[in-house]
């Protein structure tokens, strides 16, 4: 019977709120270090304005405006937004409600992907409107889901590695739900938790390792050191 499987190793949710992209939270000045206390005068932003941005960002995913990527990071920088002002840098470059919709990306025509004692790598940057499916046999399976286009903002997968890995790679702050079985292999998550209550973008695996590896990791875990250095970058720039 498939279960739910926890996240294990992941840290919980921080306190003071998360490290922000450079580009969404730039330095205020009259802010402490911690980016906790809003610029004076400034009016701090409620709950229900939060709410409400994160809405105008799903719907701007649903007229092609931002790929997955931009849909979490954005989402996120919402949530930990403290002042209006953050609110409004979020949603900047954002036509108001009721504009016309963009065109979104082509469709994501190839929904299966499979490595019969080879390898498969693929960068999903179409428009994601149903299951996708990984299947390795002996071979690696890599799918990266950065810059799709996932209108709903939830992606399905179904990932089957048999003597071989699926790798998964999904945006930093996404929401993972992962099912399946293993049998003489692993299934691992590894990506940063959302805060509770926070509505942010969702994948949901159905994995199943026989000998195998099924791998959800996000883009700090994905590759670390280039995370690093590009955050020591902006720090040094800004």
């Amino acid at each position: 019977m498939s279960q739910s499987s926890p996240q294990q190793g992941r840290p919980s949710c921080p306190s003071p709120p998360r490290q922000r992209r450079q580009d969404l939270h730039p330095a205020r000045p009259g802010a402490d270090p911690s980016g906790t206390t809003a610029v004076p005068g400034a009016v701090r932003a409620s709950d229900a304005e939060r709410e409400t941005v994160v809405e105008r960002l799903r719907v701007a995913s649903v007229e092609g405006r931002l790929t997955f990527e931009e849909l979490t990071e954005r989402t996120e920088a919402a949530y930990a937004a403290v002042t209006r002002t953050d609110l409004e840098r979020i949603t900047a470059d954002l036509p108001g409600m009721g504009a016309p919709g963009a065109n979104p990306a082509p469709l994501q025509v190839k929904r299966r992907f499979s490595a019969v004692m080879g390898d498969c790598k693929e960068r999903i940057v179409g428009r994601i409107d149903g299951p996708l499916e990984a299947v390795s046999v002996m071979g690696d399976v890599e799918l990266d889901l950065r810059g799709a286009q996932v209108p709903t903002g939830e992606v399905h997968i179904a990932a089957t590695a048999v003597m071989g890995d699926v790798k998964i790679i999904v945006p930093d702050g996404v929401a993972v739900e992962l099912m399946g079985h293993a049998f003489l292999g692993d299934r691992r998550v590894q990506v940063r938790e959302p805060c509770p209550g926070e509505r942010m973008p969702v994948v949901r695996v159905t994995a199943n390792a026989f000998m195998g590896d099924v791998k959800i990791v996000d883009d700090e875990h994905h590759a670390p050191i280039r995370g690093a250095v590009a955050s020591w970058w902006r720090h040094r720039h800004s």
